[in-house]
């Protein structure tokens, strides 16, 4: 059988939580009190619809789509799986993801013995992702072109951190994005990352694959909570408090960088909140855990000696400079 890699990932780990986390991609801002409180009256000593009938008109009027494109999921990661299960069982045995992305595209694919193919052009089955992870930048767009443009593919669109970028144009444009299968996971972009739940758009004229997509799935695959999450994810109220929190990111993140930079790391540019870097010397995680501190370490990114790490609020920041300046002392004039 095939060995598979365990999967790693930012956030809480076998550990626990830290209290300056920048490891995870959640947006520090977060929660979004609105639906904390919606949380708080949740009914959960009963099962929710099964049918998820209600939630899936409200994604689908907020999209602008029929009710019957919209497939209600346990997380970002169950789609994930539940494609890739779905595309073997249609005869697809090549996937294809960008060379820095998520680990799941690949540990699915591993679980399914399906081969990575090198080139998106050759593949049956192909992940997107816009804004990326770890890298926050945009998709390449002859990778796009080749993958959307021709229909070659089954073609994911992962729009986790849509709703976070800070900057630029999406390569994707609307047109093509209504060619992919849109994978929405709103819990980063609102701060609650503990709740999991997410939708799938399906593409128009792929209707046909629903039946076999819910096959896959178990009953009631998203909770109470995940049904209230995904409800408010469409209210204006919460959108507002969205797009309110990002300017706040976007000064959390500028004032990171200066800071990294002054104590000489070298800093990539991204469209989102998070970003990779190098320090200047090799990092300890276990040195900034005994700080009370987590990064990404972004080797299982196929990025050695960097680390992704997300805008914090100013606290966390000091608090990060402090460790850095224990553990390393030679480091450059402090921000």
């Amino acid at each position: 059988m095939t060995s598979i890699a365990a999967r790693t990932h930012g956030g809480t780990d076998a550990h626990g939580p830290v209290r300056w986390d920048f490891s995870s991609n959640a947006n520090a801002c977060g929660p979004c009190p609105i639906v904390v409180e919606a949380l708080r009256a949740v009914d959960a000593i009963r099962y929710p619809d099964p049918s998820y009938g209600a939630l899936r008109r409200i994604l689908a009027q907020w999209h602008g789509v029929e009710p019957g494109r919209i497939l209600i999921g346990g997380s970002a990661s169950e789609w994930i799986q539940r494609l890739t299960a779905c595309a073997w069982r249609h005869g697809i045995r090549s996937v294809w993801w960008p060379t820095h992305a998520y680990g799941d595209y690949a540990h699915a694919a591993a679980a399914w013995g399906m081969r990575r193919a090198l080139e998106p052009g050759t593949a049956g089955l192909a992940w997107l992702c816009e804004p990326s992870s770890p890298l926050g930048d945009n998709e390449s767009s002859t990778a796009v072109a080749v993958v959307v443009d021709s229909g070659s593919a089954w073609t994911v669109l992962d729009c986790a951190y849509q709703p976070l970028r800070l900057s630029g144009q999406p390569t994707l444009t609307p047109a093509q994005q209504a060619r992919c299968w849109q994978l929405w996971s709103p819990n980063k972009a609102l701060g609650l990352t503990g709740v999991r739940a997410a939708y799938l758009i399906v593409p128009e004229g792929e209707q046909g694959m629903v039946q076999a997509l819910e096959a896959l799935a178990p009953s009631w695959p998203v909770g109470s909570h995940g049904v209230a999450l995904l409800q408010h994810w469409t209210m204006p109220e919460v959108q507002q408090w969205l797009r309110d929190s990002l300017p706040t990111l976007q000064r959390w993140k500028d004032e990171l960088v200066r800071s990294l930079v002054a104590h000489g790391w070298d800093c990539r540019p991204s469209h989102t909140p998070y970003f990779c870097a190098r320090p200047p010397a090799p990092l300890s995680a276990q040195a900034l855990r005994r700080h009370d501190i987590k990064l990404r370490d972004a080797t299982s990114f196929g990025l050695p000696g960097r680390w992704r790490l997300s805008a914090q609020p100013d606290a966390a920041r000091h608090a990060l400079l402090r460790a850095l300046e224990a553990s390393v002392p030679n480091t450059q004039e402090q921000a």
